[in-house]
């Protein structure tokens, strides 16, 4: 999995923003069914001329979809609409349908592995108790676990589970929605001659985890993805760690704490 991914949530059109990236070098997608554009992702992948067996795309299926028949259905459905082969990731969106159909969903997505046409399966906004329940379950760990991170909502006690369970951290929402205005962001960014969201994406990635930004701009595409010539110090780091609110942090849904 390429530790930087692009994300196309509200992007009802998606396949410019898509061939933008992967001319800036992005090989990591981050779609989910909900997001209606699956098929934009996969015309742009077609477009591109990259070898699929280069790209990661990922997806997910969110709460009213769940159950085991209508996950494996979903699976089939994605795949057409992506026009793929196979799907590198396919996300449990969201732990809100409950503890009975989320276990269905999970059962059905180890399934649809088996059979090939998925490659990896993970959760997302998922809490430790929702990843307690698929390890007392006796079933295999979700290879990911995709949540709302920045240095504002950190997380600490899923992430601290996750690493000890081999689980990757995706972080959605690692520039804060363009609300960067926080004096010690500002100041990281200029300290560093950087842009305050290149700051925050690699504050994320020395963190460990997989950020996914979004952008339609093709200024913030490129830019977004220039983040290996730099690093910040260990001050700095620190600096942003401080900014931690915990759950007051959140900026977008964030449901963690589902039943």
């Amino acid at each position: 999995m390429p530790l930087l991914g692009f994300g196309v949530y509200q992007n009802y059109n998606a396949k410019p923003a898509c061939l933008e990236a992967f001319k800036a070098g992005y090989r990591h997608v981050d779609s989910a069914q909900v997001y209606r554009n699956e098929a934009d992702v996969g015309a742009a992948v077609k477009e591109s001329g990259l070898d699929r067996g280069d790209l990661f795309i990922t997806t997910k299926c969110a709460s009213k979809t769940h159950g085991y028949e209508s996950t494996l259905k979903g699976v089939d459905e994605s795949l057409a609409r992506f026009d793929f082969n196979y799907i590198d990731l396919f996300l449990i969106h969201d732990p809100l349908s409950g503890p009975e159909k989320r276990m269905e969903t999970y059962r059905a997505l180890l399934e649809s592995q088996k059979a090939g046409k998925i490659r990896t399966v993970g959760v997302s906004n998922y809490g430790v108790r929702h990843l307690e329940e698929i390890k007392n379950a006796g079933l295999p760990m979700p290879a990911v676990n995709q949540i709302e991170l920045h240095p504002f909502c950190q997380q600490k006690p899923i992430v601290s589970y996750c690493r000890e369970h081999s689980i990757v951290v995706q972080a959605y929402c690692p520039i804060i929605r363009g609300n960067m205005r926080d004096p010690v962001i500002q100041e990281l960014a200029s300290k560093h001659n950087r842009d305050p969201a290149q700051v925050l994406l690699r504050w994320s990635l020395q963190r460990g985890f997989v950020p996914l930004p979004k952008s339609a701009t093709p200024a913030r595409i490129h830019s977004n993805a220039k983040l290996y010539d730099f690093e910040l110090s260990s001050e700095d780091m620190g600096k942003l760690d401080a900014l931690d609110k915990g759950k007051d942090g959140a900026i977008s849904w964030n449901p963690v704490d589902a039943p």
